[in-house]
């Protein structure tokens, strides 16, 4: 299979994924259900005029029925990707009562292969996955939160009074994920951490990276919020260099002052954080391992719910017997926190 058609398939129609109810019993012994949804989610297209910088943010909004100020979750898509990608995620997260904001960033978006010849796509790819790009989207995720506190008084806005500005949460897949390392500090010795917003709470970075160049660790030491890794045993890509073995270097990279995990799924190709279908074949044919999507929604929603809820059934369905209970034998799952 060529590369060309490799990407042909990452960037396949999107498919739904039913957010069916399952309870694990905590460590003390209390219920505690991180893929039951209650309310009706909406969801609406919205932008971000950016004026410092002339530039337009698509944005999609999928929101809770419960109108009271809730916690914001950010969503940066990956390369070739827009803000209609992971809509799984999206849907599932306002039905907790979420608000979420999925970003699209121009130069790295889908603009990027749409209208191209077969052959002309991969090297526009490549040309676009550069440090200009990962800079313009860590200054799109700071445009945005900056624009939050104006949404949430503007008269006639969706957004207006729903947010809880105390409580932002960050995420990303890909080069999302870097975009999610950089505002949560990732730097180097030339930038340092020009990128951090300080508003957000915490992070999940789904296929993370490392730094092409010079050390992890000096890179990773000045990220001080708590960080969920996820990523799979066959998570490479045919952009950007990474390798399975090379994300599973950003964990142990993480400074120990912070709370970390990390995820890492069997036979999880790149795709997986996605509702793509994966290339691999198994004794029952072609597609996905349907548990897959079902730890990915369940160790998502128990992060935020103890980080940007302060759920303490949450910290010990994520910490317990919980987590373990929904992986697979063969999945790795480890963390370390301050407490």
């Amino acid at each position: 299979m060529s590369i060309t058609h490799q990407f042909f398939l990452m960037i396949a129609a999107l498919c739904s994924i039913s957010s069916t109810s399952l309870t694990f019993r905590a460590a003390s012994g209390a219920d505690y259900s991180p893929l039951t949804t209650s309310g009706k989610v909406s969801t609406e297209t919205h932008s971000l005029v950016d004026t410092a910088r002339s530039r337009t943010i698509p944005l999609r909004f999928y929101l809770p029925e419960n109108i009271e100020p809730q916690p914001v979750v950010l969503f940066s898509h990956g390369l070739g990707g827009s803000c209609d990608n992971n809509r799984y995620l999206g849907e599932h997260l306002a039905g907790r009562g979420y608000v979420c904001i999925f970003m699209q960033h121009p130069g790295s978006d889908e603009s990027v292969w749409k209208g191209r010849k077969p052959a002309e796509i991969m090297p526009a790819m490549q040309q676009a996955a550069n440090y200009e790009n990962l800079k313009l989207r860590c200054e799109d995720v700071k445009a945005l939160v900056g624009a939050l506190a104006q949404w949430n008084k503007l008269a006639g806005h969706p957004l207006k009074g729903r947010m809880d500005l105390d409580r932002i949460g960050m995420s990303g897949h890909s080069f999302g994920a870097q975009t999610t390392q950089g505002v949560l500090g990732q730097g180097n010795a030339r930038v340092g951490n020009q990128f951090k917003v300080p508003e957000i709470t915490g992070g999940i970075a789904y296929s993370p990276s490392i730094p092409l160049a010079g050390s992890p660790q000096e890179a990773f030491r000045r990220v001080d919020r708590p960080l969920l890794l996820m990523t799979g045993t066959k998570d490479d890509s045919p952009v950007g260099g990474q390798t399975p073995e090379s994300r599973r270097k950003v964990y142990p990279a993480l400074p120990e002052t912070i709370d970390r995990y990390e995820l890492v799924l069997e036979g999880a190709e790149h795709s997986v954080f996605s509702e793509r279908e994966p290339r691999i074949r198994t004794l029952r044919g072609t597609g996905r391992n349907p548990n897959h999507h079902k730890v990915i929604l369940s160790l998502t929603t128990a992060f935020w719910d103890y980080y940007l809820r302060d759920d303490d059934q949450a910290k010990k369905w994520l910490q317990g017997n919980g987590a373990k209970a929904v992986l697979e034998q063969a999945d790795q799952w480890q963390f370390a926190t301050r407490n």
